[in-house]
C-alpha cells in the first residue's frame, strides 16, 4: 500500500498515552523534520536539531511505539531510517473522558507554544518578505455568535479546504510541492465564552 493511499495517513488519536507519548518538544522536532525532509536515520536527525544520537534515537523508538513514526527502506543494510506514519493528527474525540482531556491538554498547550514561538520568528523576518506571504499570514482575529452545530459546519468546511492539500501534498513527499511552494503552519485556535444569563429575560 502506498503511504499516498494509507489511512494511517490522516490519524484520530483517542489514546491518551498516544497523546503523551506525542507531546514532547523534541519527538514534535523529529516528526517536524521527517515531515519536511522525508526519511532520514537518527544520526542525520540529531545533526539537523544539534541533539546526541542518542537522545534522537531514544525519542525516535517511542514515536515508533505509538505508531507515529515507522523503520524506511535505507541504501544499505547498515542504513536504518525512519518515517513519520501519520502527516495530519486530531484528538477531538479524546476529551471526552477526563484522562484525555488532560493529555490533550498538555499536547495543545505545547502546540500553542510553539505556534507562537514560529510567530515570533516569522514576524522577524517577514519586512523582507514579498508581499504575497507577508499579506497572507499572521494572527487574524474574528467573534461572532454560532449554535453548536453551525460551529460544527464551520470546522468541517475549513477541516475540508485544509484536507485537500495534505492529500495532494503529503508533507514527507518532496515531489509533489510545487515550484515556489512554502511549508505553511496554520494553527487553529477556537475558543468559546462560557454562556451567560440573557439580560432581557
Amino acid at each position: 500500500m502506498s503511504l499516498e493511499s494509507d489511512p494511517r495517513r490522516m490519524r484520530l488519536l483517542d489514546d491518551p498515552l498516544a497523546i503523551r507519548a506525542m507531546a514532547h518538544p523534541v519527538r514534535l522536532d523529529l516528526m517536524t523534520l521527517l515531515g519536511r525532509e522525508g526519511p532520514l536515520t537518527a544520526a542525520d536527525a540529531a545533526r539537523t536539531l544539534g541533539i546526541s544520537q542518542a537522545l534522537a534515537s531514544h525519542h525516535l523508538r517511542q514515536l515508533a511505539k505509538y505508531e507515529f513514526v515507522e523503520p524506511a527502506p535505507g541504501k544499505d543494510n547498515r542504513e536504518r531510517p525512519w518515517r513519520v506514519v501519520s502527516t495530519s493528527q486530531s484528538w477531538r474525540e479524546a476529551s471526552r473522558t477526563p484522562e484525555g482531556a488532560a493529555a490533550a491538554d498538555v499536547l495543545e498547550q505545547l502546540l500553542a507554544e510553539r505556534a507562537l514561538d514560529s510567530l515570533a520568528k516569522w514576524q522577524q523576518q517577514r519586512v523582507n518578505e514579498d508581499p504575497i506571504w507577508r499579506d497572507n499570514s499572521g494572527i487574524g482575529n474574528t467573534g461572532f455568535y454560532l449554535t453548536g452545530e453551525e460551529l460544527q459546519e464551520l470546522t468541517a468546511q475549513i477541516d475540508a479546504l485544509l484536507k485537500r492539500y495534505v492529500d495532494e501534498r503529503p508533507i514527507d513527499d518532496k515531489s509533489t510541492r510545487p515550484p515556489g511552494s512554502r511549508h505553511v503552519s496554520m494553527t487553529q485556535i477556537v475558543t468559546i465564552s462560557p454562556e451567560t444569563a440573557d439580560p432581557e429575560q
